[in-house]
């Protein structure tokens, strides 16, 4: 009731080389990475000799205190945030997580998800490895511990070979930093400068708090090795057709941050714009669902001459802990989070402004507050198109059966949701605006998956959500390839 009705963020990422302050510059690019996963966070740093770890449940600034990241020691650190995709909500899945074996220790944190996990982790414990954990993360290292190859590049060449699936991977060993992109390049991760020191992270804005330069992003298939010696790049074979999660451009990432080399704030505006292009309507205010609609409603008010405005104000202090009212007062509903102006939005003819439509029983609520607010006509734009998939790469997604798209069509999901019109950016439209046709994964909005899933009961299994009873995935996998 209390949370949006949103696809929920997947992790995010953070590494430094060679800084004095590695684990305090860790703890801000974790601070700046926050929006991509609340469940919990951790860094492990390093001195060259020995590993230091931290990690906890819930936000940054509740795992770490000053003593912590003063007892985090060394000149290199990764860190993690996590909203789980694979493997229960628990401590003993907070990354980054630790191994040590005969090649020496080694540390690893992951964004993304590896859609052969759990055929991968059925052979590892037939050949008698012990899990400690359930996140599909620990298959790695236990595949990197069980390679035979002396040389740690060549070993991780090797393993990389058997991973399917998406995953930008940050490793830390006692001598070099590794930064690793999936060939298919799914999840964001770039490289940028500090000082001496080199830093990774899934978006810009992490660099932009601590004042590093960026320098590129670490490209599809890249493996990128920091060490004293400088950087030392690696590519995996064959190259493939790039397939950058479009999700990331429409809602996950930061307006600020530059993603797949491409500013995320320019790139919602001209969703914005072409949405006007393509949707218009005779309005008289174009109203944003914030925090997610502010940038798209922006362009879409630019192209068609209708006045912005902000007609719903959001209360930012609403977490995860909410305690909902009992039953005979749930009647605050949605209005928790989100109150209209009154005085803006009286008699006045409203587009009102989202980036996506998942369930749809918040975008009914929030239509039904504007109009009792007063607003003589809603109009619902919705900057991307209907979602009627789930993603298999690294995001929580619902079932099929529960995205509203998947079986009601667009006037259909209008009566539900209560607008006087919807119309959504045509997918067409999207690609052009992100400067992507061919080179981005859409599978959410055409089933379209560019990484093969196979093994569909085994599949279905490893999607298995077990957070609070959400049901599996594996009858949406069963779905798309019946």
């Amino acid at each position: 009731m209390i949370l949006d009705d949103k696809f929920q963020d997947e992790c995010g990422v953070f590494g430094i080389f060679n800084h004095e302050e590695a684990s305090r510059l860790t703890y801000l690019g974790l601070y700046s990475l926050q929006h991509r996963g609340q469940e919990s966070a951790g860094i492990v740093s390093s001195d060259g000799k020995e590993f230091y770890r931290a990690r906890g449940m819930g936000q940054v600034a509740d795992v770490f205190t000053g003593l912590t990241l003063e007892n985090l020691k060394g000149k290199s650190a990764i860190g993690h945030v996590r909203y789980s995709t694979t493997g229960e909500s628990i401590p003993s899945n907070v990354q980054p997580i630790v191994s040590e074996c005969w090649r020496g220790p080694v540390t690893l944190a992951h964004n993304g998800n590896l859609v052969n996990a759990l055929k991968l982790k059925k052979e590892l414990e037939r050949d008698g490895a012990i899990f400690q954990s359930t996140s599909d993360t620990e298959v790695i290292l236990h595949l990197l511990a069980r390679c035979p190859l002396s040389n740690r590049d060549e070993a991780i060449k090797e393993v990389l070979k058997q991973l399917r699936g998406a995953y930008s991977l940050l490793m830390l060993s006692s001598a070099a930093l590794y930064a690793i992109r999936d060939r298919h390049g799914v999840r964001p991760l770039c490289l940028g400068q500090s000082e001496d020191g080199y830093v990774v992270a899934s978006e810009t804005c992490a660099f932009d708090l601590i004042g590093a330069e960026y320098i590129r992003d670490i490209k599809p298939g890249e493996i990128l090795r920091i060490d004293k010696n400088g950087l030392t790049s690696f590519h995996m074979k064959p190259e493939v057709k790039p397939a950058h999660c479009v999700f990331e451009h429409v809602y996950f990432s930061r307006p600020d941050s530059l993603v797949f080399e491409r500013s995320v704030n320019l790139m919602r505006r001209k969703m914005g714009i072409q949405l006007a292009r393509e949707t218009h309507v005779d309005a008289d205010l174009v109203i944003p669902v914030p925090d997610s609609g502010v940038t798209a409603a922006l362009g879409y008010a630019e192209e068609s001459g209708t006045q912005f405005d902000f007609g719903l104000i959001r209360n930012h202090y609403v977490g995860r802990t909410f305690i909902e009212p009992k039953q005979s007062i749930r009647h605050f509903g949605v209005k928790v989070k989100l109150n209209p102006v009154k005085e803006i939005l009286k008699g006045k003819r409203v587009v009102l402004i989202d980036d996506s439509i998942v369930r749809g029983t918040t975008s009914k609520k929030i239509v039904q507050m504007v109009r009792s607010a007063g607003a003589s006509e809603i109009h619902f734009r919705v900057s991307s198109p209907p979602t009627v998939a789930p993603c298999m790469y690294g995001i929580d997604t619902p079932t099929s059966g529960e995205l509203i798209a998947s079986d009601k069509t667009i006037e259909e999901i209008r009566a539900f949701i209560t607008a006087d019109s919807l119309a959504y950016l045509s997918l067409e439209g999207l690609l052009d605006s992100v400067d992507g046709q061919g080179k981005f994964c859409s599978a959410c909005f055409d089933k379209k998956y560019p990484i093969s899933i196979k093994s569909v009961d085994e599949q279905g299994r490893l999607f298995e959500d077990n957070r609070n009873g959400r049901k599996s995935k594996a009858s949406v996998i069963n779905e798309i390839y019946k």
